[in-house]
């Protein structure tokens, strides 16, 4: 434990730069009573699930809050619930909601250890992790420390319950992998391997290799576990927007502003943060392509200001 907090301020930053990357894992699609075993299977509420489909399947945040905000007016038990509206307020830098939730994810995380100490002791220290990317954005890495040693304590208790679990492999895959990403002299390959492996549902694990991939600037590799992700979820705007990122990083530009085009289809389903950013890159990209002159900036803040259903072209 203490080989992780030889560079305290490095390891907090790398695992603050994952929030966003992981905000989609607490929400997973309706394919069954379990979306992540075949055996064991937990029971997870029927609005609860609806709302992960259109979160993460869908790419559709809006419909998603709709049925999260469902489940908390019935005192929903899932601490996934909680996690899911911290997302999204993290999402929106809604600062004291995004605490809100995160603290409620914890407290109800902590109940479930009692009956299901595996999913009790992997959303605690979700629940901390959210709590310590509040700290971070207040008060800076060194705040945010202690909450770290929790999330890395809750994941040991559940790790040592069952290492192959897929959910818990799901989320440590990606943490363990944006931490290799952010952190010198780190190896990926462990984090990848575990995802691949263990992780489920595949189509998440494949997404959250292509991030890592593109972030160590690996972008065949990239693209090709992209188009895996694709293969179930063809229609999600953030993964037609990943794949735009990517295409753009291989130079094929026409191909990358056609993906950018057509996340931007689904943006009034997006958050309008989220909608901004693609515009603002599908703008700069569109500008380069035709020699164009769209105020990229102005979009992008008139977006963030007003929502997201804004016209390309200024007045």
């Amino acid at each position: 434990m203490n080989q992780r907090f030889r560079a305290p301020k490095q390891i907090v930053k790398a695992c603050v730069s994952t929030a966003v990357v992981l905000i989609g894992l607490w929400g997973m699609p309706t394919l069954a009573a379990d979306p992540f075993r075949d055996s064991n299977p937990r029971d997870i509420d029927n609005t609860v699930q609806d709302a992960f489909d259109f979160f993460f399947k869908e790419g559709n945040y809006k419909e998603a809050e709709a049925y999260l905000k469902k489940s908390e007016s019935r005192q929903s038990k899932e601490p996934m619930t909680y996690a899911m509206l911290s997302s999204l307020a993290y999402l929106d830098q809604d600062w004291e909601t995004f605490k809100s939730y995160g603290t409620k994810t914890l407290n109800k995380a902590k109940e479930m250890i009692a009956s299901d100490p595996l999913r009790g002791n992997l959303y605690t220290a979700v629940g901390y992790f959210l709590e310590g990317a509040y700290d971070f954005e207040k008060e800076g890495p060194i705040s945010a420390l202690t909450k770290l040693q929790k999330v890395f304590e809750y994941l040991d208790e559940a790790k040592e319950i069952d290492p192959n679990d897929p959910e818990l492999n799901l989320i440590t895959g990606y943490m363990d992998l944006m931490l290799a990403v952010n952190l010198p002299f780190s190896d990926p390959s462990q984090a990848i391997d575990k995802l691949e492996t263990y992780a489920f549902p595949s189509y998440l694990a494949y997404r959250g290799i292509a991030v890592g991939y593109r972030d160590l600037k690996q972008y065949s590799k990239a693209i090709d576990y992209v188009d895996r992700s694709m293969e179930t979820t063809p229609s999600n705007p953030d993964v037609l927007y990943l794949k735009a990122q990517i295409l753009r990083k291989l130079g094929q530009e026409e191909k990358s502003l056609y993906f950018f085009n057509k996340a931007l289809e689904k943006q009034n389903q997006l958050p309008k943060r989220h909608a901004a950013q693609i515009t603002y890159e599908q703008c700069k990209l569109e500008n380069k392509l035709t020699d164009g002159n769209r105020n990229c900036s102005k979009e992008r803040n008139r977006i963030r200001k007003r929502g997201t259903d804004v016209a390309h072209k200024d007045d």
